[in-house]
């Protein structure tokens, strides 16, 4: 089992940058992978990725060592198995809205005794070639490693967000600032003083922890200004940075 970079990161105060994947070609993130990221997230949520195409992802990760992590499809045990036998270091689980959605993630991220992740032989253990292997060592090691973010992305989660943060090996709780507007009926209206009264409440609850606050950024601005509140797990996606980029070029150039 590789060491999670981003984790350690995390666990010593510091914060970490992601870039949002939404397409199942490696070599694209095997170029993103030279910019410095700490972590790739592979969305298979919001996308066409499969877990075939995640394993690809992940091997394109490892070449220059950056962070994979999932975005799973939904908060099932099957679903989060085949995505974590990839390779991946972390899942990032979608509407959480109970203490017992939060365990149930964990449980399928985790091997026994924390968990009920089923064991086999797969990529993260290296196929069981490598010599001496042993299982335990191997759940031991992965159990370490992996990580667990928890989508808080509903006004019901909100309200259960005490009772969830109580549930052990919970690394990050994630706002996700669309769907949680969404929820309360301003649908991307996320400057909106209600939706940002939520994100409030969240980080109020959640900074007193060890556990991690992470969201979404748009750009650079709102970057800085969520590390000021407190947020130290932040992605942006790659069309947020491209767009931008492709049309300065474009419009510089074209006044030529």
């Amino acid at each position: 089992m590789r060491p999670n970079k981003t984790k350690a990161k995390l666990k010593a105060g510091e914060t970490v940058f992601g870039c949002f994947v939404r397409y199942p070609e490696p070599t694209l993130a095997e170029v993103l992978g030279y910019y410095g990221w700490d972590y790739l997230l592979l969305d298979a949520e919001h996308s066409s990725i499969t877990p075939r195409d995640c394993e690809n992802l992940v091997r394109a990760c490892e070449l220059q060592d950056v962070t994979p992590i999932v975005r799973v499809t939904t908060n099932q045990p099957p679903v989060i198995l085949r995505y974590m036998d990839t390779g991946v270091q972390g899942a990032q689980i979608p509407m959480i809205n109970s203490r017992d959605e939060a365990d149930a993630a964990v449980r399928a991220v985790k091997y026994y005794p924390r968990g009920n992740r089923g064991l086999a032989g797969v990529r993260p253990a290296n196929f069981g070639q490598v010599q001496p292997f042993a299982f335990k060592d191997y759940i031991a090691e992965a159990n370490a490693e992996t990580m667990v973010i928890a989508q808080v992305e509903t006004a019901q989660a909100v309200e259960a967000l005490p009772e969830i943060i109580q549930v052990p090996d919970i690394d990050v709780i994630f706002i996700g600032p669309s769907d949680l507007s969404h929820s309360i009926g301003l649908p991307g209206e996320v400057n909106h003083p209600e939706v940002q009264a939520l994100f409030d409440r969240i980080i109020e609850t959640v900074k007193p922890t060890g556990i991690a606050i992470g969201t979404l950024v748009p750009n650079l601005e709102a970057a800085l200004k969520w590390q000021e509140r407190g947020a130290r797990y932040l992605m942006i996606t790659m069309e947020a940075i491209l767009g931008p980029a492709c049309r300065s070029f474009l419009q510089a150039a074209r006044t030529k």
